[in-house]
């Protein structure tokens, strides 16, 4: 059995939990802990999840909100797959159809 891990970024709900509502309000509290970001890699740090995270920033966000990396990284189980055993068929793919798309006369 092969499993695909994810992860849910708890960020912004560790962040509402302390009263920080802007993103913008992170800036200088990292740059605080020595962590230098601009006012949109924190935008995306808090709206969208991240695929690399140093450990400073890690660190430093804990620090700020209070919590652990577990209250910030809630891990998940995105997807199962089960081998597939001896003479078991693979399901087909979907069909796709092409579409022609043409001009009415006279333009």
């Amino acid at each position: 059995m092969i499993k695909k891990m994810g992860f849910v970024w708890q960020l912004r709900l560790r962040m509402a939990e302390k009263g920080l509502f802007q993103t913008s309000d992170l800036v200088p509290l990292l740059a605080e802990r020595g962590i230098t970001l601009s006012r949109e890699q924190v935008f995306r740090l808090v709206t969208q999840s991240p695929q690399r995270l140093s450990m400073d920033t890690l660190a430093a966000l804990c620090d700020i909100l209070g919590c652990q990396p577990n209250d910030l990284i809630e891990v998940q189980v995105v997807n199962t797959e089960v081998r597939k055993t001896a003479g078991e068929t693979t399901t087909p793919a979907p069909q796709v159809r092409r579409t022609t798309i043409r001009r009415p006369e006279g333009l």
